[in-house]
């Protein structure tokens, strides 16, 4: 059956958003963001609403796993197009059979129907034809009847029950009617998509271009991964880490490397990134102090949204645009990183492009801890799930062995009861 357009994309256990929002294009405003920060879900308002759409392509259906339609997908015919048979059995006209319930019935066999290509069969009352899985049925029959519900001697099948009409047959049209919608435009392109298309006959489809996300990793102390650090330095990570996110989303990362808190220099690269990017992400830079030269830099360039959302454990994350190109700051510690990734900057890969939704599994487990709500905000605590039941990985900020210790996050609402041992919660897998 086709899917109905007014869904968002879903399947058993995955939802449309882990933070659901509204996307209202040009609705964003500035806030003062050195007395303001916004709730988690006003972030997002803003990134889906300032986030410029990538352009189109039309690719190879078996090379579109992952990728974005932009275009709705309607069927051309009716599928598969022909009444078949879905056994092994006989094709029989329903009415023939009302009376076995008092009688055997025998029907006269007249043929045989093997799948593929087949001529137009007639089938007349008392008769029968010998047809396997997948065989076109003969004009007049609509049911089958199985093998071993029946017996046959010679030419000669006698049936021993009624059989009901549409019986393990389908219908010309029961997968798709002519002109019916099969996949709306913004939809995500998983394996099975890709079948079903093929079985409609597209081979080829027009999908959004990946967005191309400039990475700047900042941060005095910090020096490349592939360097011994000395005293007081520490290896680069975020970059890989965002780079990693962007690909998985479907996302084209492109690294600029490494600014050591020049605003400057990150002038120069942020100026450069908007004129070959669709959106740049700068990880560190956002802490509040002299050194916060990510939103000064953007300020200077373009325009700042937010520079904090406010959700437990804060997040200093910094949201501005740049022409039509928006920049995110992010916190420099790669759990936290990862944290904004996950429930921020997917919404912007996501509404470039032009997917109205993010794709979210949900696993429902039982806490074996208790945890808290805070008055002012949501908290979002990480979990690790074992047995389907789940613990909390509590560590300092800026330990990054947090990141390999936790399979998703459990979302607290600000002001509730919060969550005692073993009740039973949502956790949003990473």
């Amino acid at each position: 059956m086709p899917i109905p357009w007014t869904m968002y994309q879903t399947e058993t256990r995955w939802a449309d958003q882990f933070v659901l929002v509204k996307s209202e294009p040009n609705q964003a405003k500035r806030v003062n963001s050195d007395t303001e920060t916004v709730p988690l879900e006003e972030a997002v308002r803003i990134v889906r609403s300032i986030a410029h759409k990538t352009g189109t392509e039309t690719i190879p259906v078996d090379e579109a796993d992952g990728r974005t339609l932009s275009e709705s997908i309607f069927a051309p015919d009716d599928i598969p197009g022909f009444d078949r048979a879905t056994v092994n059995g006989y094709a029989i006209i329903s009415s023939d059979t009302i009376d076995a319930q008092i009688r055997p019935i025998n029907l006269t066999i007249v043929g045989s129907i093997t799948k593929g290509l087949s001529k137009n069969h007639e089938l007349s009352p008392g008769q029968a034809f010998s047809i396997q899985t997948g065989g076109k049925l003969p004009a007049g029959a609509d049911s089958v009847i199985l093998e071993e519900d029946s017996i046959v001697q010679g030419d000669v099948i006698s049936i021993q029950h009624p059989v009901p009409p549409d019986v393990h047959i389908i219908r010309r049209d029961e997968d798709f009617k002519k002109g019916e919608p099969v996949y709306p435009a913004g939809w995500i392109l998983r394996p099975q998509d890709i079948a079903v298309l093929v079985s409609i006959g597209r081979i080829r489809v027009k999908v959004r271009k990946k967005p191309i996300i400039g990475i700047i990793s900042t941060g005095r102390e910090l020096v490349p991964s592939e360097s011994i650090p000395k005293s007081g330095e520490v290896r680069e990570v975020n970059s890989y880490l965002v780079t990693a996110f962007c690909k998985r989303q479907g996302a084209i990362p492109v690294r600029y490397g490494i600014i050591r808190d020049d605003a400057e220099e990150l002038t120069r690269l942020i100026e450069q990134a908007s004129q070959e990017c669709d959106a740049i992400i700068v990880s560190g830079g956002s802490s509040r102090d002299e050194h916060d030269i990510t939103a000064q830099v953007i300020h200077k360039l373009g325009k700042v949204y937010t520079e904090g959302i406010s959700f437990a454990p804060e997040k200093r994350t910094t949201i501005g645009q740049i022409d039509s190109v928006l920049v995110i700051g992010l916190p420099g510690h790669p759990s936290a990183t990862f944290m904004v990734l996950t429930l921020v900057v997917i919404h912007l890969l996501q509404a470039m492009k032009g997917s109205p939704n993010q794709q979210v599994y949900r696993k429902y487990v039982r806490l074996t801890d208790t945890l808290h709500a805070s008055k002012d905000s949501d908290r979002y605590i990480r979990v690790t799930i074992t047995d389907d039941k789940a613990t909390p990985v509590f560590g300092k900020s800026g330990l990054i062995h947090m990141l390999s210790q936790s399979d998703g996050i459990v979302k607290i609402p600000a002001g509730s009861k919060g969550y005692n041992v073993g009740d039973r919660v949502e956790v949003m897998i990473w």
